[in-house]
């Protein structure tokens, strides 16, 4: 078997922690100190958190979307594959270097998407964009951390709390949806998103979709 070879490392700001970025052969892996954050192998939840988001607002003209975490691109190409051609996308990455990777040794995951015309790259804390934004989105999709109990950044605890939540909420035009990926389930985090005024779904999935894999979380709030 090929063995891992790391390709390069990046700070996370506010954190003491680092993110690195491996390869064997064709395959990438994104990894925080033994945690294997992403995979280039494994994309059917990210692409799902994507999708099922879509279901919700399709057919509105012109649809404004916020993705927090640019990771390895999967949320990205799949919401672009069932986005019109009127859309824009907003994609806010806190790590700098992630972007940087996705125009260097993974470009080949990415496949061009990051030079789609809808797509607009922000490089900073997708938490702030939210606060600052007043119902502009039509679909905000998190998938920054682990989900709701953070692992990467303990501020990105502040997106799920019931002011980060409402905030969410209040950047969303009537009938947005905010889509946030999770590791696993959270009952607790169900009941908050319902208190914050959502009609909230939570969607079992797998990482490689149909294929299998480990079981994840999408919850999916309207406003």
């Amino acid at each position: 078997m090929l063995p891992w070879i790391q390709l390069d490392s990046a700070p996370i700001p506010e954190e003491s922690g680092e993110l690195r970025l491996k390869r064997r052969g064709s395959e990438f892996s994104i990894m925080l100190g033994s945690n294997e954050l992403m995979n280039s192998r494994l994309s059917g939840s990210e692409e799902a958190l994507a999708t099922l988001s879509h279901e919700r607002i399709k057919g509105r003209a012109r649809p404004h979307v916020l993705i927090g975490g640019l990771g390895m691109g999967f949320t990205l190409r799949a919401a672009l594959s069932v986005l019109p051609q009127d859309a824009s996308i907003v994609v806010a990455e806190l790590v700098p270097a992630v972007v940087k990777w996705a125009r260097g040794p993974m470009s080949d995951v990415f496949q061009g998407c990051l030079n789609d015309p809808r797509v607009a790259i922000h490089e900073g804390d997708v938490g702030e964009l939210v606060r600052r934004s007043k119902a502009q989105f039509d679909a905000i999709l998190l998938d920054v951390d682990n989900g709701p109990d953070g692992l990467t950044r303990r501020s990105n605890d502040r997106l799920y709390d019931f002011a980060g939540l409402r905030a969410a909420r209040d950047a969303l035009r009537p009938g947005g949806v905010l889509a946030v990926w999770s590791s696993g389930p959270d009952a607790g985090f169900t009941r908050r998103l319902g208190d914050c005024g959502f009609t909230v779904d939570a969607v079992n999935t797998r990482a490689n979709g149909k294929r299998g894999g480990a079981r994840h979380v999408i919850w999916l709030a309207v406003k």
